[in-house]
């Protein structure tokens, strides 16, 4: 289970836009999500038309006469999509816990006591710097900090993470942030300029994934319900299934070679728990152990070597197709398609050449869909007929490589 907090002292940022279509385009790669909105506004709750008689309040204070557990007050919202909603009594919350030891630690406590079957936890936070959000915070891996491309949306972030310092230093609790770009105008240039500020000041903390104005987010949310339900074609949606995706492939990344470090240790550590006080072995015994190590570590490189040797011998040889496209404005573009999940990184990342971008990528037999993305921008090759639509009702580009 992953908790991410959404968070941005900043009111209108889209954070709580975030939170919910976040967790409708994971909950459509088949997570099971859980979205707790922690603000006592309940845009979250208000914006999906959840109708409740218990809210988080309930579940968080001491001083209710209605105490409940978080599993009590969980409504569904759609298919692998549930709510833990809010109410404004939250707000006495802070002077609730005010003088209390361990205030901190309250949403920890509770989910750590939680048994749930799901993937993700999506914490809505109240936008301000209080003892709620220090909660979301203190109980999560990572933070998402909705900022949109402008000057006044940056002010105030030095503030939060400084709060992110705190946690880890005061708790004793390391928690991961990165910035999402939202709201996002390609029409303006200034955009762009801010845009690449906000890239030079977070470098590797920042997604690749960029959220652009889309009026239909907003009606969405005027019709209680996350854009997914109401328009799944529209560029909102597109933009936020991408962060989903982002979110996905790097999440599976960090827990493969977490599985393989413990099943080394584990393996290491086995004889060593394993092996009961004995007296010392004979000597005589010391030597042929010790030469059939030796054996064994000069035979390795060898042995390394050889199917090293068979693998590039029969190994297919896989055709190198070359991605092009003219764009003498854009700043930045990418190719991405299915032989690389649709992902937005260093590897589709293009290589500018004279007024095109060109990229190499070798690929097995098979047909590929792909698109370009011009400064954020997703298009079709618009020299290649080959084409098929998407769910999205647009149409991507196809590749095909002979065997």
């Amino acid at each position: 289970m992953r908790i991410i907090s959404i968070t941005n002292q900043k009111g209108g940022c889209g954070k709580t836009t975030t939170a919910v279509n976040l967790a409708a385009s994971l909950a459509q790669n088949n997570k099971k999500v859980l979205v707790i909105d922690l603000d006592p506004q309940a845009h979250a709750t208000l914006g999906l038309n959840i109708k409740a008689d218990f809210s988080i309040y309930d579940v968080l204070s001491k001083l209710t006469h209605r105490k409940t557990k978080l599993q009590n007050i969980i409504k569904n919202v759609d298919v692998n999509f549930d709510i833990a909603p809010s109410s404004i009594i939250l707000s006495t919350l802070e002077q609730e816990l005010a003088g209390e030891i361990g205030r901190e630690s309250r949403v920890w406590d509770t989910l750590s006591e939680f048994k749930n079957v799901y993937d993700y936890i999506l914490i809505d936070c109240p936008p301000n710097l209080g003892i709620l959000t220090i909660n979301a915070i203190r109980a999560s891996q990572s933070v998402i900090i909705p900022v949109e491309a402008s000057r006044f949306s940056l002010e105030g972030l030095n503030q939060l993470k400084e709060i992110v310092k705190l946690v880890r230093d005061r708790l004793d609790h390391v928690v991961d942030f990165k910035v999402l770009v939202v709201n996002f105008d390609s029409r303006l240039r200034h955009s762009f300029t801010m845009l690449d500020k906000i890239k030079e000041t977070f470098k590797d903390k920042i997604f690749d994934t960029i959220i652009h104005v889309n009026v239909r987010l907003k009606e969405a949310q005027n019709q209680g319900t996350h854009i997914f339900s109401y328009d799944k074609y529209c560029r909102g949606a597109k933009d936020y299934y991408s962060l989903s995706r982002e979110i996905i492939t790097v999440d599976e990344k960090i827990a493969k070679p977490a599985a393989v470090l413990h099943a080394t240790v584990s393996h290491s550590q086995t004889p060593v728990h394993a092996q009961a006080p004995s007296a010392p072995a004979a000597p005589t015994h010391t030597a042929p152990v010790m030469t059939k190590k030796v054996e064994k570590e000069t035979a390795m490189p060898d042995l390394n070597a050889k199917m090293q040797e068979m693998i590039k011998e029969h190994m297919p040889k896989m055709p190198e197709v070359v991605f092009k496209v003219a764009a003498p404005e854009a700043k930045e573009v990418y190719v991405a398609g299915e032989f690389n999940n649709w992902q937005l990184d260093d590897n589709s990342r293009m290589v500018r050449q004279n007024d095109a971008w060109v990229k190499k990528v070798t690929l097995k037999p098979g047909a590929y869909r792909y698109r370009f993305v011009l400064d954020g921008n997703w298009t079709e090759d618009p020299v290649n007929p080959k084409k098929a639509m998407n769910p999205f009702g647009q149409e991507d580009s196809l590749v095909e490589i002979n065997g």
